[in-house]
C-alpha cells in the first residue's frame, strides 16, 4: 500500500553529473519520482515554452500506476502535476497540446472499460484538469500507443487490439470527433501478432501506423507499416525484414512526403540488436536504411525529421555506456542517414530516452527513465539540450552544492500547493516536515536518505486548515525552519 504522504509531493531532483568521453551534458537535467516507479513516455514542447510530459507513476495517485501528465516551465521547473487512474494499472503513452491549450492523453487502462486493459483517451484544460475521458476495448486486452489531434478538431488513437481483428492481436486504428465519441474503428491484421507501436495523420488527411507483424515478411517479426485513407480503409501497406526479428517503435512524415521509421533489426540472428532507421518515399518504397550499434543491444524508441531536413532517434544503448547498464542513446543524422553525432547520457545503473522532440531553439528535449538519479527505483527523466545535443555550460560539476540551504517557498501566500527548494552538499537522511504555529508536526514531506545534490518539492496542503505553518529542513548538524501562510 502507498504512504498517504507520499501522495502529497512531487520530488523534481537536479543532480551533479560525472561527465565521460562521448558523453550527452545536458543543458539541464530534471527527474521527477517518489519512493516508487516512474517513467516518462512522450514529451512535447508547449506554446508557452515550456513541456508537457505524459508517463505513469507507481508512488502518486490512487491505484497501482496511474496516467502521469507533468507540465514544466521553460528550465524544466514544475508548473502542475496530475495523477489519473483508478484501482489498478493505468498509464500515458502520448500526450499533445491541442488548439484549444489543453491536452490530450492516449493510453492504457486496467481499472476502467469492457476487458483486462482498454484504450483510454483523457482530455483536459490548460491546467490538467479532467474535461472527458473515453474508454475502447472488449472483453479482452486492448491498448493505445499514440494518439493525436486531427485536422477536423476530432481525434486518432493508434494501439492494438485483442478483442477484435482476426489474430492474437491486430493494429487498431480508431477516430473520435471532438468529443471523443467514436467516428470509426479499423484493424489491420493475420492470423497472428500485429502490434501498432506509433502512428499521425498524414498530409492528405489519412493515416500512416508503424509496428510489427508475425509473421507476414520473412521471420519471426517484420516492421509493418500501414496507410490509409482519411476513412482508415488501407490504401497500401509494406514490410521490412529479414529472417529474424525486426519492430518499428516510431514513424514520422518527412517534409518530402515520404516517412522516415526508427526500431531495431536483429542483424544476422544475433540475439543483440542494433538501431535500424529507414527512409520511404511516399508510397513506402525504401530509399535508404541505415543501422547503428555496437557489440551489445541498441534500440530506436522515437524518430524525429529536424529543422535542417536531417533526423534524431531516441533510444538507448547497452554498448555506448558510461558506468552503467544502459545509457540515453541519440543519433543525429543528415537527410540521406549518415551519422553527424552521436550522444549517450547515464550514470551507474539504467537509464533510457523514449521520446524526443525539437525545440523552438534548435535544441531538443528528451524523456524516458532513470535508475541511476532521483528519488526512487526508476525515476521519469527529463533532459534538455542545445542543436549539437551538448550544453553551453563547460562542466556540470561546477553545478555541485557546496552548501546546506532551505529556500523560501513560491507562491506564498499560496493554494492548494507550493513549491519548497532545497539543497544537501553531501549525501544522508534528510527530513522536511510542517508543522502548525503551536510545533505540532501536520506532514512529513521528506524522511529518507538522499544523495548530494538541488531538490525541489511540491508540497498540497489537501487536509490543512488556513493558517500560518512552519516548514522545517534537518540533515546532519543543519536545521533550518522557514514559515509560510496558507490561504484557502
Amino acid at each position: 500500500m502507498k504512504m498517504l504522504l507520499s501522495k502529497l509531493i512531487l520530488i523534481c531532483v537536479v543532480v551533479p553529473i560525472h561527465i565521460y568521453a562521448q558523453q550527452l551534458n545536458p543543458e539541464w537535467m530534471k527527474t521527477f519520482g517518489g519512493i516508487n516507479d516512474e517513467e516518462g513516455s512522450s514529451v512535447y514542447q508547449t506554446t508557452d515554452g515550456g513541456f508537457i510530459i505524459t508517463g505513469y507513476t507507481n508512488s502518486f495517485g490512487a491505484g497501482n500506476s496511474d496516467v502521469w501528465l507533468i507540465k514544466t516551465d521553460s528550465n524544466g521547473g514544475t508548473t502542475w502535476a496530475k495523477t489519473f487512474g483508478g484501482f489498478a494499472n493505468d498509464g500515458g503513452s502520448s500526450v499533445q497540446q491541442t488548439t484549444d491549450g489543453g491536452y490530450i492523453i492516449t493510453g492504457s487502462t486496467s481499472s476502467y472499460g469492457a476487458g483486462n486493459s482498454d484504450v483510454w483517451l483523457i482530455k483536459t484544460d490548460s491546467n490538467g484538469d479532467t474535461l472527458w475521458t473515453k474508454t475502447f476495448g472488449g472483453g479482452n486486452n486492448d491498448y493505445g500507443t499514440a494518439g493525436q489531434q486531427t485536422s477536423d478538431g476530432g481525434f486518432v488513437i493508434f494501439g492494438a487490439t485483442e478483442s477484435f481483428g482476426s489474430g492474437n492481436s491486430d493494429f487498431w486504428l480508431i477516430k473520435t470527433d471532438s468529443n471523443g465519441d467514436n467516428s470509426w474503428i479499423k484493424t489491420f491484421g493475420g492470423a497472428y501478432h500485429d502490434i501498432a507501436f506509433s502512428g499521425e495523420q498524414t498530409s492528405d488527411n489519412g493515416f500512416i501506423i508503424a509496428g510489427y507483424t508475425q509473421p507476414a515478411g520473412f521471420g519471426n517479426s517484420d516492421v509493418w507499416l500501414v496507410k490509409t485513407d482519411s476513412n482508415g480503409d488501407t490504401l497500401w501497406t509494406k514490410t521490412f525484414g529479414n529472417e529474424f526479428n525486426e519492430l518499428a517503435y516510431s514513424v514520422q512524415q518527412t517534409s518530402d512526403g515520404g516517412y522516415i521509421i526508427a526500431g531495431y533489426t536483429s542483424p544476422g540472428g544475433s540475439i543483440y540488436s542494433d538501431v535500424w532507421l529507414i527512409k520511404t518515399d511516399s508510397n513506402g518504397d525504401t530509399l535508404w536504411t541505415q543501422t547503428f550499434g555496437g557489440s551489445s543491444t541498441e534500440a530506436g524508441q522515437s524518430v524525429i525529421e529536424t529543422s535542417d531536413n536531417g533526423y534524431i532517434v531516441c533510444g538507448y544503448s547497452y554498448s555506448y555506456t558510461s558506468l552503467g547498464d544502459a545509457d540515453v542513446w541519440l543519433i543525429k543524422t543528415d537527410s540521406n542517414g549518415d551519422t553527424t553525432w552521436t550522444r549517450s547520457f547515464g550514470g551507474s545503473d539504467n537509464e533510457i530516452g523514449f521520446s524526443i522532440d525539437q525545440t523552438t531553439d534548435d535544441g531538443f528535449i528528451v524523456t524516458g527513465s532513470t535508475q541511476s538519479y532521483g528519488a526512487g527505483g526508476r525515476d521519469l527523466l527529463l533532459l534538455r539540450l542545445n542543436a549539437d545535443g551538448q550544453t553551453d555550460i563547460d562542466n556540470l560539476e561546477s553545478q555541485t552544492v557546496s552548501s546546506f540551504e532551505l529556500k523560501q517557498n513560491y507562491p506564498n501566500p499560496f493554494n492548494p500547493a507550493t513549491t519548497i527548494n532545497y539543497s544537501i552538499p553531501s549525501s544522508g537522511y534528510v527530513s522536511l516536515s510542517v508543522y502548525d504555529i503551536l510545533g505540532k508536526e501536520v506532514a512529513t514531506i521528506v524522511n529518507e536518505y538522499k544523495n548530494a545534490g538541488s531538490y525541489s518539492t511540491i508540497f498540497d496542503s489537501n487536509g490543512l486548515t488556513s493558517g500560518v505553518y512552519l516548514y522545517r529542513l534537518q540533515s546532519g548538524n543543519f536545521d533550518s525552519i522557514k514559515k509560510f501562510i496558507l490561504v484557502k
